[in-house]
Formats: structure tokens, sequence, C-alpha cells
């Protein structure tokens, strides 16, 4: 294989274009009125937006990258606050997924969730009960618990 492939529905190109381009840290290889397509070498990811009238939310549970270590979990909560993306969660030492992790998540200009974790050890439970691993606050202040990792 050579690159994995996610396409993602956009309302906004100009918009998303902006946001993916500061979390990949890379500009689109090719850019249409309707679809921008971003190749990553590393890790190798052929990432393309599709304009959609209407995304709501999460059409999936979420996104994200796995790294090597937790510093580089802060490397990139920084690198990404520099460019104006902030983190709406920063977890620590939780559980998660059968595993203990350091992570931070991001979402996208529709509300597609991103994450950059380190696993550091595996656990024998899918999560803590006082987590809220994958079950980030909705608009309204409830919970929703949504599938995770």
């Amino acid at each position: 294989m050579l690159y994995a492939h996610i396409g993602i529905n956009v309302t906004n190109l100009e918009r998303s274009i902006a946001f993916y381009s500061k979390l990949f840290d890379a500009e689109p290889v090719k850019v249409k009125p309707d679809y921008a397509k971003f190749l990553l070498p590393s890790p190798a990811l052929n990432f393309t937006l599709n304009v959609s009238q209407e995304v709501t939310g999460n059409q999936v549970s979420h996104f994200g990258f796995q790294v090597a270590s937790t510093e580089d979990v802060l490397i990139h909560k920084t690198r990404l606050e520099k460019r104006n993306l902030f983190s709406n969660k920063e977890e620590r030492n939780i559980t998660c997924c059968y595993a203990t992790q350091d992570k931070f998540w991001v979402h996208d200009p529709d509300g597609n969730e991103w994450e950059f974790f380190y696993t550091k050890a595996d656990a024998d439970t899918h999560r803590e009960i006082a987590a809220v691993c994958c079950t980030p606050e909705s608009e309204n202040g409830n919970e929703e618990t949504k599938s995770c990792c």
C-alpha cells in the first residue's frame, strides 16, 4: 500500500484548508472549487476535503495520530496552539481503549475530532469509570458517549 485514504465532507473549503494546513503542517497538493487533497508522507495519508452543503458533527467517532512519546504529544499541542488551534481537552494518564494514554483533542470547523495520543501501557479496562475518554461535552452540556479509539 502506498497511502491510507480518508475523505471527509466539509461545508467551507477555504476554512477547512486553513485548519488542516495547520493541523498537518502541510499545504494541499491539489485544490479545486469543491475539493482539496493533502498527501502526507508520515503517516502515509491521502486526505481529501469534499464540499457538502451540510455536515453535522463527527460522521465517524474521531481521527487521531499516535505518537512516540508524551513529549511528542506536548510538541504537537504547542505547535497547534501557536497556530491558534486550541485543544478543547487534554488528558494525562487516562485509561481509554484498554490503554493508559496521554492525549489532547482539537475540532475541525465542521466538528470532527482529532486526537494526538501516546499509549503508555495496556490496560484491562476499556476506560476509567470517572474518565471522559471519548465522551466530549455536547453543546447543551450533556455528555454523549461515543465509540473510542
